[in-house]
């Protein structure tokens, strides 16, 4: 188990940029995977991006795909989340979660962060 806090969330104009970042504590942060969900009001939890435990692979939402970055560094025991050209629809509540599993399913992940807010305005 790994425990999970996320930061660098808040309010931003759309088109602008936030950098989410997700520390762990846990030894075996490396052994990872890492993703990133989000969760608007009133929708179910959606997959972002996630990030397998050596970096070599990446994938991303559709929603997403050539606007926001996963990536991680695990000497420091960080992943991170860049997110540019925001938009209105990505105002949700991000969170992130670790797996040993390689997936993208919600039910696969069993450690969890508090989530941050993210608020895109016009």
């Amino acid at each position: 188990q790994v425990q999970l806090i996320e930061s660098g969330g808040g309010l931003v104009q759309a088109g602008g940029s936030l950098l989410l970042s997700c520390a762990t504590s846990g030894r075996t942060f490396g052994n990872y995977v890492v993703a990133w969900f989000r969760q608007a009001p009133e929708k179910e939890r959606q997959f972002v991006a996630l990030i397998t435990p050596t970096a070599v692979n990446t994938t991303y939402g559709n929603s997403v795909k050539g606007r926001f970055t996963i990536s991680r560094d695990n000497g420091k025991n960080k992943a991170y989340l860049q997110m540019n050209s925001l938009k209105l629809e990505d105002t949700a509540v991000y969170y992130c979660a670790a797996s040993r599993l390689y997936s993208d399913k919600e039910k696969d992940y069993n450690n969890w962060g508090q989530g941050t807010q993210v608020t895109v305005s016009s």
